[in-house]
């Protein structure tokens, strides 16, 4: 609609409201990114328009460092809000030339301060989002790390008499149980290390550009690869206690034991493609189109 409106009526790009703020100011302050990324590709005055300020000497740059109470962004959990609001400022803050930009406001502001201060709240909700999240991931990595360690010391069926040789060391289903229990015992105490690292942080306000969600990407990904990896192996162990006639028969079994564990990776499953998007995506959306 946007676009269509510059068409037909291309001096309306120069409108202001009552606070003297055009299209640009509009969209930045809105989080409008498609609008603002149409305005960034037409062939403009980019001085008329993009170094403008409003009637209190805002930029561009400093209406996107205000936080809006609306939190337009399509993306759950405060981490990943604050994460978005750094990459929407620094999208404005490149995507033209510093001197576009005025450096103070009327009231002696640089966009940066504005940033710090208006970003404080979020910082801190940010904060106790990634630690409640981290804390209950940790757990269950914990518990598979010692589950783990146990089965990966443990050879099934012992080993031979003198030779020191597992018993079972032929048969598919030991290398099995073998591998998986390996990679559960080093996938579980990576996402425990992660999520330590998490706690631990100062989760100060740049963290959450980048260092505090790849951390939790990282751990939420060892996380699910252990918990496979854990299942695999019980139901591989298990198989070597059942006789042949009954093996067919454990896997319904199997399954159910399986469905407590697989319960808790479905719901974080969410959160983890939440994470991945917010993580690579360069430009936050908003919750709804702004441009069509």
């Amino acid at each position: 609609m946007v676009e269509r409106i510059l068409e037909l009526f291309p001096v309306a790009i120069h409108d202001m409201n009552s606070e003297k703020k055009n299209i640009i100011l509009l969209a930045v302050e809105n989080r409008q990114t498609s609008v603002y990324a149409l305005l960034l590709k037409r062939e403009i005055l980019k001085d008329s328009i993009f170094h403008v300020v409003d009637h209190e000497g805002n930029s561009a740059l400093h209406l996107a460092a205000k936080l809006n109470d609306r939190h337009p962004w399509r993306i759950p959990g405060a981490a990943l809000q604050m994460q978005w609001e750094i990459k929407w400022y620094e999208y404005v803050k490149n995507s033209m030339p510093m001197h576009f930009f005025v450096r103070y406001n009327n009231n002696s502001k640089t966009a940066r301060e504005i940033f710090t201060k208006s970003h404080a709240d979020l910082v801190e909700k940010g904060g106790e989002w990634l630690n409640d999240t981290s804390n209950s991931c940790s757990v269950v990595a914990a518990l598979i790390a010692t589950v783990a360690f146990a089965t990966s010391a443990t050879v099934p069926g012992g080993v031979k008499e003198g030779l020191g040789v597992p018993t079972l060391e032929n048969q598919p289903a030991f290398n099995v149980f073998s591998i998986a229990s390996l990679i559960a015992l080093c996938f579980s105490v990576t996402a425990v290390v992660m999520f330590l690292a998490i706690l631990t942080s100062r989760h100060q306000e740049k963290d959450f550009g980048s260092d505090l969600p790849k951390k939790l990407l990282f751990g939420l990904s060892s996380l699910f690869i252990s918990i496979a990896a854990i299942l695999v192996s019980f139901c591989a162990g298990h198989f070597f206690v059942l006789k042949d006639e009954l093996k067919y028969y454990a896997f319904p079994i199997y399954a159910v034991t399986c469905l407590p564990v697989t319960f808790f990776a479905v719901m974080q499953f969410p959160l983890y493609l939440d994470l991945i998007w917010a993580t690579f995506k360069k430009v936050p959306q908003r919750s709804y189109a702004a441009v069509s």
